[in-house]
């Protein structure tokens, strides 16, 4: 039983909805859960019909609700960028905190929604509170940026690090110079905050390869935009080692009212969708869940598909 659950896709297929409904299912079956939304948008609290905040917030027996607060990534990022703007100063290399800004936002260091997210899975990774946790994340692109992440930022950080150990040992050369050996004194007692973070996001790295802790859906409708995008974010993702076995196909038209031609209409190109999906993922599991309607919110509606949910 894979203790993290999370559901990704293109924008608009539902994704908070099923991951609001898988929930509330654990939680009504006993498990200890927690949902988190690290879509910037933030529209869980809305599907649940609560307010949500960076913090967890109970909203019935067994379920918790939070929301990624960027802030978290800023402190962090912020930790980061003032620690290797330091360095370099102290080595007489005239760099401010804004020349080491611009350097991360050509692709060093990711913006601190992506940051933030990843707090999550720090903080919730030995975390025992919780039986399972259920993330909500964005759409594709913004998706991609955080599960590669870890990826990404491993090569970035050691390539970092390795700058940043050429500048110590510059520093340390000159002061031993003048000092001796009292230049050593006390250089390794600070917290390093670049070598723990980059060996964090090993953990993570590790934890999103791992079956048999993380179970990653992708949501889709049965229309033809949603397949290919789900196909391309299938192949990034196994790119960096992180499978996924199961395909949610939502909003599937079940039955059709007589008399509606545009319904009857609506059901044949969507059953028309679904062999398709069947064809280019034959080696996936597929759930479908029904069409309920534009106002698929509230406890009811999110239990009617959370029975249809398999987890």
């Amino acid at each position: 039983m894979e203790r993290f659950v999370l559901y990704g896709g293109k924008g608009g297929v539902g994704k908070t909805t099923c991951a609001a409904a898988t929930g509330l299912k654990l939680a009504n079956e006993g498990e200890r859960t927690l949902l988190v939304s690290t879509d910037p948008a933030h529209s869980l609290g809305d599907v649940l019909e609560t307010s949500l905040a960076g913090t967890p917030t109970k909203i019935e027996t067994d379920l918790w609700g939070v929301e990624a607060d960027p802030k978290q990534g800023q402190e962090t990022y912020q930790n980061i960028v003032s620690e290797l703007a330091a360095e370099f100063r102290e080595a007489g290399i005239s760099l401010t905190d804004e020349d080491i800004e611009r350097l991360f936002a050509a692709g060093f260091i990711p913006g601190s929604d992506e940051v933030a997210s990843l707090e999550y899975f720090l903080e919730y990774r030995t975390e025992t509170e919780w039986d399972r946790i259920i993330f909500d994340t964005a759409p594709t692109g913004h998706t991609l940026r955080l599960l590669t992440l870890p990826n990404v930022l491993q090569e970035s950080l050691t390539t970092a690090g390795k700058v940043r150990s050429e500048v110590r040992q510059l520093v340390n050369t000159a002061r031993s110079m003048v000092l001796g050996p009292a230049a050593f004194w006390g250089r390794n007692q600070a917290e390093d905050e670049l070598t723990a973070f980059r060996d964090q996001m090993e953990g993570i790295a590790s934890l999103l390869r791992d079956q048999n802790q993380t179970d990653f859906r992708v949501v889709l409708t049965p229309e033809t935009l949603a397949i290919t995008e789900t196909e391309r974010l299938i192949g990034q993702l196994a790119s960096y080692g992180i499978p996924v076995e199961t395909l949610v196909v939502n909003r599937v038209v079940e039955s059709v009212t007589d008399g509606c031609d545009r319904c009857d209409s609506q059901r044949t190109s969507q059953q028309q969708h679904i062999e398709t999906i069947q064809q280019t993922f034959p080696e996936m599991e597929i759930q479908m869940l029904p069409d309920i309607g534009p106002e698929a919110a509230g406890r009811d509606a999110l239990i009617q598909l959370g029975d249809r949910i398999a987890i």
